[in-house]
């Protein structure tokens, strides 16, 4: 599997092409988001010790184009503009299937997959959170944006209650959540997940419906502030 070191602006990235990559195809993209630990200017570390390059490399035939960007700043929300900025920049690739773009992140980039896809609903086919949380009173926004979370039962970092409250809010809204909870894990949630071929053929079973409506609730400022 050949992995590219690239750069969009001041957003690092490494790019990992499926097998046999035919540059006249478009493929699937899968953008992940890393967490806290892989934060910095050396984008190196994040290609070397990677848990999902380590797990993807397992694979025989992994069907993603591979977007992986480095957080150059505290956290993701630190450069948050930069981030949507990038991400409409990679659906527009010329090999990117633009009905079949995922985001999938762990810990900080957990709570940026949510996030991300509250913000930009109408790129996303569908989302793997792994042991993050969201803005639940917006969860209207992911009616349309299919969402199979993960978290570890014994996490302290990040509870588990903040996967449960956000399946739980999308599923009210009525969206189409679930959440997989490891009863052994602590915080990391993310190598079972990424080992898990499962995860892959669910994700490639969805493609983009966001064309529907976007809901937004709770804006009346003389109830919600």
């Amino acid at each position: 599997m050949k992995n590219e070191i690239r750069e969009f602006k001041k957003i690092k990235y490494i790019l990992c092409f499926p097998d046999n990559f035919d540059e006249n195809q478009k493929y699937p993209v899968l953008i992940k988001l890393h967490g806290a630990g892989g934060r910095g200017d050396d984008i190196t570390p994040l290609l070397r010790d990677s848990a999902f390059l380590h797990e993807r490399e397992k694979f025989s035939d992994f069907p993603f184009m591979t977007i992986m960007p480095l957080c150059h700043e505290n956290t993701w929300f630190d450069m948050w503009e930069q981030l949507k900025e990038f991400v409409t920049y990679i659906v527009n690739l010329p090999n990117a299937d633009s009905e079949r773009i995922y985001l999938m992140g762990g810990s900080m980039g957990g709570y940026a997959t949510w996030q991300l896809a509250m913000s930009c609903p109408e790129f996303f086919a569908a989302i793997v959170p792994i042991c993050g949380g969201g803005m639940y009173w917006n969860a209207s926004r992911l009616v349309n944006v299919p969402i199979w979370a993960f978290h570890g039962a014994k996490d302290n970092v990040v509870l588990s209650r903040e996967s449960e409250i956000m399946v739980e809010r999308v599923n009210a809204c009525g969206g189409k959540a679930k959440l997989t909870i490891y009863p052994e894990n602590e915080h990391n949630a993310w190598s079972d997940t990424f080992s898990n071929p499962k995860v892959y053929e669910w994700l490639l079973s969805h493609k983009n419906e966001n064309v529907k409506q976007v809901i937004d609730i709770y804006n009346d400022i003389k109830k919600y502030g």
